[in-house]
Order: C-alpha cells, then sequence, then structure tokens
C-alpha cells in the first residue's frame, strides 16, 4: 500500500496539533540542554541514556506527522464492490454514497471513513482502519517520552550529582525553578492523559470495538467471535511481525483472510 497523504483543512485541529507539537519541541530542547547533556559531559549519566531520550523523541514526533497526515480510509466517490459483498454494504445518508458496514461519516473531514473509531482534534485527522496503528503508537510514545521526562526531571533535583561547571544559583534561579517545572507539569499531564487514551484504544482493539460503536451501544458480537489479542494487534498493525508494530515509518498492508479472520469489508 502506497503512503497517501490525507491533509484536513480545519484551524482548530491546526491549533491543536500546534500544542501537541510544541509540548514535544518543549521537552525535546530543554530536558536534553538542562539534564541530560550537562551531566553526560561531566560524566554523572551514560551516553546510552542520551541517545534512547532522542530515538523516543524521534519515534513519538513520526507517529504524530504520520497519524496526522495518513489517510485514515477515506471512501472513494465510486468505490469498487465486490458482488458477494455488496450485502454489506449501505448507503450513507449525508454523502448519498455507498460505504461497508463499520464505516461513519465524519462531519468535520466531510467524509465516510472505514471503521472510523473517532476525529482527534489533536492530531487533525480521523482515526480510522488505515491509520489506528499510527494513532496507537502515538498513544505509547507520548507516554514513554512523558514518563522519560518525569524521571529526568525527578533525579535532576534528587539523584544527580550536583553540576560543577555551572553556577548553581544562576541556574537554579533561571531554569531548574522555571522550565524544569513546567517541563514536569506538562509531563504529568501528557502522560496521565496518554495512559489513559491508550489503555481506551488497546480495549477497544482486543474487544473489536470501535469508540463510536461504544458510544452507539453496538456489540461486536455482529461482527463476528472475539479473537486472540495477537490476531486483534497484528490486524489493526497490518503484520504479525510484533516488532514491526513499534515503527512508523512504514505503510501498513492488509492482512489476508483466513481462518482467524472474518470476512472484512
Amino acid at each position: 500500500m502506497k503512503l497517501r497523504l490525507h491533509f484536513v483543512v480545519d484551524p482548530m485541529g491546526w491549533l491543536c496539533i500546534g500544542i501537541v507539537f510544541g509540548i514535544w519541541f518543549y521537552n525535546t530542547l530543554f530536558v536534553p540542554k538542562l539534564v541530560l547533556l550537562p551531566h553526560y559531559h561531566e560524566g554523572h549519566i551514560p551516553w546510552a541514556l542520551v541517545v534512547w531520550y532522542y530515538i523516543a523523541s524521534a519515534l513519538c514526533v513520526a507517529a504524530l506527522f504520520r497519524a496526522s497526515l495518513a489517510d485514515p480510509g477515506r471512501l472513494p466517490v465510486d468505490p469498487h464492490i465486490p458482488h458477494s459483498e455488496r450485502e454489506h454494504w449501505e448507503l450513507c445518508n449525508k454523502c448519498n454514497l455507498m460505504r461497508p458496514r463499520r464505516s461513519h461519516h465524519c462531519s468535520r473531514c466531510g467524509h465516510c471513513v472505514r471503521r472510523m473509531d473517532h476525529h482527534c482534534p489533536w492530531i487533525n485527522n480521523c482515526v480510522g482502519e488505515d491509520n489506528h496503528w499510527l494513532f496507537l503508537q502515538l498513544c505509547f510514545y507520548a507516554q514513554v517520552l512523558s514518563l522519560f521526562t518525569l524521571v529526568l526531571d525527578f533525579c535532576q533535583y534528587y539523584y544527580f550529582q550536583p553540576l560543577t561547571k555551572l553556577d548553581q544559583e544562576k541556574f537554579t534561579t533561571r531554569h531548574e525553578l522555571a522550565l524544569l517545572r513546567v517541563s514536569a507539569l506538562m509531563g504529568v499531564v501528557m502522560f496521565g492523559g496518554m495512559t489513559s487514551l491508550f489503555y481506551t484504544q488497546l480495549t477497544g482493539i482486543l474487544t473489536d470495538m470501535t469508540t463510536i460503536e461504544k458510544m452507539s451501544q453496538f456489540s461486536n458480537e455482529v461482527y463476528g467471535a472475539k479473537r486472540s489479542w495477537q490476531w486483534a494487534l497484528a490486524e489493526v498493525c497490518g503484520t504479525r511481525w510484533k516488532l514491526l508494530w513499534f515503527i512508523p515509518l512504514r505503510s501498513r498492508q492488509p492482512l489476508q483472510a483466513g481462518h482467524h479472520l472474518r470476512s472484512h469489508v
């Protein structure tokens, strides 16, 4: 599957994703500058800790941009409907186009999306069949980066040795009491919010229920029997290779239907 870009023209969405990117940029800029790099240069922490922080930061922002710009599963104007699956398609009463079951019309984007979970203003995009795995990655890496930041901020106050090459009074007054405490506050908010969202998304995937279906009181028994957690995540991520579930810089390939998977339209 090609990497199809999907750009939503929504000023409110631009503002929300700008806030998320700003939080990421703040922590990625100031935490290494004020904590990681000074303590690394004085030999208090190993180089691997610095590298892993930048890796987590890079994966987080990559998942953010991929989830924001990836096509969530937008239905074409004239979709090809296999004859054997016509009974599983229905007419959308908002855009008057045929769509498969479990698709929903997004009023913000103005089109139907396959297996739409919800529209997320924080990525300025819908979360659907083709980018749900990227949204799950974003939640996961945002948790990792926020927790990493909180641990570093805590260690700066209570664990790391004092920096000998800086004016401690000037450093504490201008940096620790302002920049690092703001970083810790954002880390607490982001970690709490992302943990809750990640848990909600993961339980929805494992129970084969989208957020819209939960709100509409749909039963997953309509769509088939429950699957194992490995197969549920493999279907969302588009691969059985578990290592690839964590890599945002790839394309998603729908799994072939087999005895483990019901017919998917």
